[in-house]
C-alpha cells in the first residue's frame, strides 16, 4: 500500500504487528524487517492447513529475489490460544531462494473446526500473527459457514478497501477467484485511471510476477484479510495473460512453445505466492490446482482451473488471435465443436466423478467465469456470444449441466468471477433454452477494483437473457456468504468509492437459495 500508514481498521487484535507497510521496500522504521508481505494460511483439512510466509527486505527488487540471497532457517509455531501460552506444534523450515524465500508448511495432526494462531520467526525477527481454522471432519453437523469471495484486483484502478472490510466479517473462510493480480499496467493514454502505479513493466518473467505478487502483499488490507482466516485460491487469466487459453497466448505470432515459458513463470510465481499445497510443474510445465475441500455434512468444495487445461479460444486464426470476441455462430463455427474443452477432459472426469459421490448438503463449484451464459441477440442466427467465458464453449457446459442432472449432487451453487459485475443467474439445463429446467445456482461476484463493463450496453441484453436475474456493473466490492443446512444466503456488498482507501461499505442486494430448489430469490 502506498501510504505510509495504517488506519483504524488494521489495528485488529493485534494482528498487525512490526512495520506492515512498506515505501518500496524501506521498512517504516528504516530496518531491514524481513516480513513486510505477512503472512497467510490455506486449503484447510480437519486435521491441519498450510501455513505461508514469505521473507523479503526489498519486496520489489528487480531480480524477484526480495532483496534476499542465501536460504534462510525459518521457525513456525502453531498455538491454541492468541497469546502464544499453549503452542501445540512447533517445527523448522527453510527458505530458499529458489521458491524466493517463500515458506509452506502444511500442518497436520491438529483438531477439526477449531481456531489456531500461527506465527514464524527468522533471523531473530517475528512475523505478524495469523489466525487460522482447521475445517470440520467429514461426518460433522455444522450449524453455519461463513464465506467471502473476491476477485480481480487490480493495484492501479483503486485500492483495496474492499478487503479491509471482508476482513472485519472475519469469515470462517475466504475464495479467491482468479485475478488476484494483473500482469499488466496502464499505458499513458489511460493515466487518468491510475489511483496509485505500479510502477513495474509487464510481468513476462518469473521476476516480473514475483514483483506484482510481492507489491500487492504490501497492502494493508489485503495482509490483514490473509492474518484472520484461512483460503482457497484458484486463478484466471491476468495471473499470466489477458484471455489466454491452454498452451496459447492471445497475441498472434507467439508459439506455444515460447508461450509456455511464460505461463510456467506465472505458474511458479502464484504457488510461491499463495497458501497452497505443494505444486510444481511437471515436464510438461504444467500444474494442477483443481482441488475438493469438505467442510463437514455441510458443504464441498470443488475448486476448478479454468485457464490451464482449456482448448485454445475459437476462430483464434482471425485478425484478433487469441483474444476473446463477440462473434455469431456463422463467424465462428469452431464455438460448438464439440471436441472443445473447458476444464481439459481429465479435469471433466475428475470433477464428474466427484459429483457423484459427494455427500455434502451444499455442493459448491468455485470457478473463474461466467457459467450461465449471455447471448447477444434472440437466439436465432444474428446471435453474437462472448467466447472467452463457457459461452465460448458450450458443447464443455452442455456435458456439465447434463453430469449435474444426472448424478444430482445436492443444491449445486457456482461461484465466479472475472466480468467485474454482480450476477444472480439460474443455470439452465440447455443454455441455448432459457426456459429448460434450473439446474444450478451461480452468484457472480464484482471486482475489488478492475472497471465494470458497459452497465447500459449489458442492460440492452437482458430482455433475451431472463437466466439473469439480476446484473449490475457500476460498483466494486465482494460476496459475503453464510451457509446454513437450510439455506445460503448471499450479500452483494459494495464501497462507495475505488479511490478512497476508507471507502465505506453497504450491502447492494441479497439472494436466498433454499435448499432443494435450484435457483435464487431475492430477500
Amino acid at each position: 500500500m502506498s501510504s505510509p500508514t495504517l488506519h483504524r481498521r488494521a489495528l485488529l487484535s493485534g494482528l498487525v504487528v512490526a512495520p506492515a507497510v512498506l515505501r518500496f521496500g524501506q521498512a517504516q522504521a528504516g530496518g531491514a524487517y524481513v516480513f513486510p508481505l505477512g503472512v497467510a494460511s490455506g486449503d484447510p483439512a480437519p486435521d491441519g492447513m498450510v501455513l505461508w510466509t514469505r521473507l523479503a527486505t526489498n519486496p520489489v527488487a528487480p531480480d524477484g529475489l526480495g532483496g534476499m540471497g542465501d536460504a534462510v532457517p525459518v521457525r513456525w509455531e502453531v498455538a491454541a490460544d492468541e497469546a502464544f501460552r499453549r503452542v501445540v506444534m512447533a517445527g523448522d523450515a527453510t527458505a530458499e531462494p529458489a521458491a524466493a524465500h517463500s515458506v509452506h508448511v502444511e500442518v497436520a495432526g491438529l483438531r477439526p473446526d477449531r481456531p489456531y494462531w500461527y506465527r514464524f520467526t527468522a533471523l531473530g525477527q517475528q512475523s505478524p500473527v495469523g489466525r487460522t481454522r482447521t475445517a470440520p471432519a467429514a461426518n460433522a453437523d455444522l450449524d453455519r459457514l461463513r464465506l467471502a469471495v473476491a476477485s480481480c484486483s487490480h493495484w492501479e484502478r483503486g485500492y483495496f478497501s474492499a478487503y479491509g472490510h471482508m476482513a472485519d466479517e472475519t469469515p470462517d473462510l475466504t475464495l479467491f477467484l482468479g485475478d488476484y493480480i494483473y500482469e499488466y499496467s496502464l499505458g499513458a493514454d489511460r493515466k487518468d485511471q491510475v489511483v496509485r502505479p505500479y510502477g513495474l513493466e509487464e510481468a513476462t518473467t518469473l521476476a516480473g510476477y514475483r514483483n506484482r505478487y510481492a507489491l500487492h502483499r504490501t497492502d494493508a488490507d489485503l495482509q490483514r484479510l490473509h492474518q484472520v482466516a484461512p483460503c482457497l485460491a484458484i486463478w484466471d487469466d491476468h495471473e499470466i495473460q489477458d484471455d489466454y487459453s491452454g498452451i496459447w497466448s492471445k497475441t498472434p505470432g507467439v508459439s506455444p512453445e515460447t508461450f509456455l515459458r511464460r505461463r510456467a513463470a506465472g505458474y511458479q510465481a502464484f504457488y510461491e505466492a499463495m497458501p497452497i499445497r505443494r505444486a510444481r510443474l511437471d515436464a510438461q510445465l504444467r500444474m494442477p490446482i483443481h482441488r475438493r475441500v469438505r467442510y463437514g455434512k455441510l458443504a464441498e468444495f470443488f475448486m476448478l482451473d479454468g485457464r490451464q487445461h482449456r482448448s485454445r479460444q475459437p476462430c483464434a486464426e482471425g485478425p484478433n488471435g487469441g483474444k476473446g470476441q463477440i462473434v455469431t455462430d456463422a463467424a465462428c463455427p469452431d464455438r460448438r465443436d464439440p471436441a472443445r474443452t473447458f476444464l481439459g477432459f481429465d479435469q471433466e472426469r475428475w470433477l464428474y466423478d466427484g459429483l457423484a459421490n459427494t455427500r455434502a448438503r451444499w455442493t459448491v463449484l468455485g470457478q473463474d467465469l461466467v457459467m450461465a451464459g449471455l447471448r447477444f441477440g434472440d437466439g436465432g442466427p444474428d446471435t453474437k456470444y462472448w467466447t472467452d467465458t463457457w459461452d465460448g464453449f458450450p458443447a464443455a457446459r452442455d456435458r456439465l449441466a447434463q453430469a449435474i442432472a444426472t448424478l444430482k449432487p445436492r443444491n449445486p451453487v457456482v461461484l465466479s468471477g472475472d466480468y467485474h459485475s454482480f450476477w444472480t443467474n439460474d443455470v439452465k439445463l440447455n443454455a441455448d433454452d432459457p426456459a429448460s429446467a434450473t439446474i444450478a445456482t451461480e452468484f457472480v461476484g464484482t471486482s475489488i477494483t478492475s472497471t465494470g463493463p458497459s452497465y447500459e450496453g449489458l442492460m440492452g441484453a437482458m430482455p433475451n437473457n431472463p437466466q439473469i436475474k439480476f446484473f449490475e456493473s457500476r460498483r466494486r466490492g465482494y460476496m459475503s456468504i453464510d451457509v446454513t443446512p437450510d439455506r445460503m444466503t448471499t450479500r452483494y456488498r459494495a464501497i462507495s468509492d475505488v479511490r478512497d482507501p476508507r471507502a465505506a461499505i453497504a450491502t447492494l442486494n441479497t439472494w436466498v437459495v433454499e435448499d432443494g430448489r435450484a435457483g435464487a430469490q431475492k430477500a
